[in-house]
This record gives C-alpha cells, sequence and structure tokens, in this order.
C-alpha cells in the first residue's frame, strides 16, 4: 500500500486527466466533465486507449476500486495515483459533476 500515490480532490489541478473506473450506471448518474471512463473490469482489455506517458488520476465512488485500478496500472508502467474518497470526496467538496441522463448529476 506504501507505493501507491494517494492524491485528495483538492490537490487536483484544472488539468488533471482522470480516469474514472465506475461501472456504466454510476457514471451516467454523475462524473467529471472530461473525465475518461473506463470499468475496472474493462480496463486490461482497453489500455491501449491510454497514454503511459500522461499522469492517471483514477477516481470511484469511495476509493476501493480506484485503489486496485491504481496499483495494477502502477505495476503495468503507468503513472497512475488514487484519488482518495472517490466520486463521494469530488461531491463533498462541491466539485462540478455532469450526467448522461436528464437528471441532476449525483454519485450512485
Amino acid at each position: 500500500m506504501s507505493d501507491i500515490m494517494n492524491v485528495t480532490v483538492d490537490q487536483l489541478g484544472a488539468d488533471a486527466v482522470i480516469l474514472d473506473v465506475r461501472e456504466d450506471y454510476e457514471w451516467e448518474a454523475g462524473h467529471v466533465d472530461g473525465a475518461v471512463h473506463i470499468p475496472l473490469d474493462q480496463l486490461p482489455a482497453r489500455l491501449e486507449e491510454l497514454d503511459p506517458d500522461t499522469d492517471l488520476h483514477v477516481i470511484c465512488r469511495t476509493g476501493g476500486r480506484s485503489f486496485r485500478a491504481t496499483t495494477w496500472l502502477n505495476e503495468n508502467g503507468y503513472s497512475a495515483f488514487n484519488v482518495i474518497g472517490g466520486m463521494g470526496a469530488w461531491f463533498e467538496a462541491g466539485k462540478s459533476m455532469v450526467s448522461t441522463t436528464q437528471e441532476t448529476p449525483r454519485v450512485l
């Protein structure tokens, strides 16, 4: 666990590349505008969609899946950081979210 770099939502800059590893229904309900969406179980098959030279800030709902994804990405040569508290922390910090539905963005 000590090898994983963790960041808080407040430490993310406006230009941070965010990788959301939640399921489709969670993404649709609310996500960070501009984030890349690859559900955790699809990550190995879709790895080529990510730039290995870019720092990835991995987010999920609370931090568990993003921790696993961050570990796996780092083991495979990517620079990845776990976003502590996930989308729950993002929402609590009052950060902007969008949804793909007609509803107000929310965290599921």
